[in-house]
C-alpha cells in the first residue's frame, strides 16, 4: 500500500536536489585555478564552469564571459551540458507526476493508479539522478588526470570546484528521493499485503458446509 510518509519525504528530498542541480549547472565554479609551487601568489583566480568563465581579480573584482561558441567546446563539456539540462528537465516532468500521485492530493480519484503514477515518478527521479552524476564524475575524474599528469603545464592544471560537491549533494538527494517515493507508493493489492476475508469462511462455517455435503 502507499505510505503517504515516504512519499512526501522521498518529493521534498527531490525537490531540494532539483534546485541544488539547477544551480550548480548555473554555477562557474566546477574547474578552479591550482595553486602548485611557485604560483600560490597569484594576482586572479580563474573559475571555468558549463556556460561561462570567470576571473577573480585580487582586489574582488569578478568579470565573467559566455563562452563564444558551443561548438568550439570540447566533447566532454558539451556532453555535460547536454546530461545536465536533461536531468533537470526530467525532475521537472518528474516533480508534475509526483504531485499528481502522491496520496495526499485529489487530483486523480483512482488510488491505484496514483500509486502507479508515482511509482513512476519516482523512477524517473531515479534516472534523472543518475544521468545528473555522470557529468559530474566524468569532470572530476578529467580534472584529477590533469592534475597528477606532468605532461600538462601548471597554469593549466585545475582543482576540483566547489560546483561539484554540491552537484555531488544534489544527485544523491534525487536518487535517494525517487527510491523512497517508488518504494512508499505500491498500487493497492499487490503480493505482500494482507488480506482478512470476511466471517463466511470462518473455519465452522467452512466444517458446517462439509456436514451438509456428507
Amino acid at each position: 500500500m502507499a505510505t503517504t510518509g515516504m512519499q512526501l519525504m522521498g518529493l521534498i528530498l527531490c525537490i531540494i536536489g532539483w534546485v541544488g542541480g539547477a544551480l550548480v549547472c548555473a554555477m562557474p565554479m566546477w574547474r578552479v585555478t591550482a595553486f602548485i609551487g611557485n604560483n600560490i601568489v597569484v594576482a586572479q583566480i580563474i573559475w571555468e564552469g558549463l556556460w561561462m568563465t570567470c576571473i577573480v581579480q585580487s582586489t574582488g573584482q569578478i568579470q565573467c564571459k559566455v563562452y563564444d561558441s558551443m561548438l568550439a567546446l570540447p566533447s566532454d563539456m558539451q556532453a555535460a551540458r547536454g546530461l545536465t539540462v536533461l536531468s533537470m528537465l526530467m525532475c521537472a516532468l518528474s516533480l508534475a507526476l509526483g504531485v499528481v500521485g502522491v496520496k495526499c492530493t485529489k487530483c486523480i480519484g483512482v488510488n491505484s493508479l496514483k500509486a502507479r503514477v508515482a511509482r513512476i515518478s519516482g523512477a524517473i527521479f531515479a534516472i534523472a539522478g543518475f544521468l545528473y552524476l555522470v557529468p559530474i564524475c566524468w569532470t572530476a575524474h578529467a580534472i584529477i588526470r590533469d592534475f597528477y599528469d606532468p605532461h600538462v603545464a601548471a597554469p593549466h592544471k585545475r582543482e576540483l570546484g566547489p560546483a561539484l560537491y554540491v552537484g555531488w549533494v544534489a544527485s544523491a538527494l534525487i536518487l535517494i528521493g525517487g527510491s523512497l517515493l517508488y518504494a512508499g507508493s505500491s498500487p493497492p493489492g499487490m503480493p505482500g499485503s494482507p488480506t482478512f476475508s470476511s466471517g463466511d469462511s470462518s473455519p465452522r462455517r467452512a466444517a458446517s458446509q462439509v456436514k451438509g455435503y456428507v
